[in-house]
């Protein structure tokens, strides 16, 4: 008497007594008659069969990703948030699980409209800058997609008006840099995304490289008066505006007149005192063989050894009574009886710092 088994996993088998004892065998054996030999056969063929099925199926779905990973790659849709302000929670409660994090701030913040405003594009620059160089891993997959999109804007931007190219460049080579190292610790789930849409984004960045490089700045049609035509007193006192020195020497570089200018020993010490204290200055003295300080030196070398002062002129503000994180001229909902006596002004290693818990 066979025995089958009830169990839907079973794979279909039967028992037959024989004189030598219990012999398995198929249904299809018990009621055709099957001799053992066609049986290893037709096992065989059905083995073979199913290898094929497999084989195709794997090779449908690597097809099927193949296809996925290029539609991802031309995918230029954005994903953009235009909340004014958010609420940084740092803890569970009953109200709210989790907790508020850099990538979900990055993703519902208005950062589409800060990139068109003058006042805040240095900020969100400096932003993403700050990003590129050690948070990238710790967003999330929709995070870092946003990332990407924003920067394409701000590349976009800088193409159209042909401002603020040097700052963009620096961006970019430094996300290039640290690419390059977290692509290569890909299977340590470094960052979120397939490998080829990573590979897809860096050519990206290249080719942004070369379109900043090939940037030719236009001069004005206008024949009124210029930089040059003006007073040296009132040229003077135009440099005194710049806070990089790198933009002194450009801007030396147009005219001999000018370089004379920029050789000016009081704009390099209103330069060195704006962006470093006493101390950092005393300790990188320069002394020249007449005795005198050389403070265009001296800028550049403390510029090396100590980061400069950021000034923007609009930042993100956090206010330490609601735990609201806002734009500067956002009206919060803040609960508080003077709510200015409670708002911080950040800057973007602040904004960064909030998240670490």
């Amino acid at each position: 008497m066979p025995f089958l088994g009830q169990d839907w996993r079973s794979p279909g088998q039967s028992w037959v007594k024989t004189e030598e004892g219990w012999k398995r065998t198929t249904t299809d054996d018990k009621y055709n008659n099957v001799s053992g030999d066609s049986f290893c056969k037709e096992e065989q063929e059905e083995c073979f069969s199913k290898e094929n099925l497999l084989l195709s199926l794997s090779y449908d779905m690597a097809a099927k990703k193949r296809k996925k990973d290029q539609t991802n790659n031309n995918t230029k849709v954005p994903y953009f948030h235009r909340e004014k302000w958010i609420y940084v929670h740092k803890g569970s409660t009953k109200e709210r699980h989790g907790y508020c994090t850099l990538g979900e701030a990055f993703n519902r913040l208005d950062f589409c409209s800060a990139i068109k405003d003058t006042r805040r594009f240095n900020y969100v620059v400096r932003l993403l800058e700050l990003i590129a160089k050690s948070q990238l891993p710790s967003l999330s997959g929709v995070a870092q997609k946003n990332y990407m999109n924003i920067l394409e804007r701000v590349v976009q931007k800088v193409l159209d008006d042909q401002q603020n190219v040097r700052p963009i460049k620096e961006l970019l080579q430094t996300l290039y840099v640290s690419l390059c190292g977290l692509v290569q610790d890909m299977g340590k789930s470094v960052l979120v995304g397939n490998i080829n849409i990573w590979m897809h984004r860096m050519e990206n960045i290249l080719q942004w490289q070369q379109q900043l490089d090939n940037i030719q700045i236009n001069r004005p049609t206008s024949t009124g008066m210029t930089l040059i035509d003006l007073p040296a007193s009132l040229q003077l006192n135009i440099m005194q505006c710049l806070s990089d020195g790198r933009d002194l020497v450009s801007l030396g570089q147009v005219c001999p007149e000018l370089g004379a200018l920029t050789e000016d020993r009081l704009l390099w010490k209103r330069l060195c005192h704006y962006h470093f204290t006493d101390r950092q200055i005393r300790k990188r003295l320069m002394v020249s063989d007449k005795g005198h300080l050389e403070w265009k030196k001296m800028y550049f070398k403390l510029s090396r050894c100590y980061p400069h002062r950021e000034q923007y002129s609009d930042t993100l503000h956090f206010c330490t009574h609601c735990h609201i994180l806002f734009w500067k001229d956002t009206n919060h909902p803040c609960t508080a009886n003077n709510p200015e006596s409670c708002t911080v002004s950040l800057s973007p290693q602040d904004f960064i710092n909030l998240f670490k818990f």
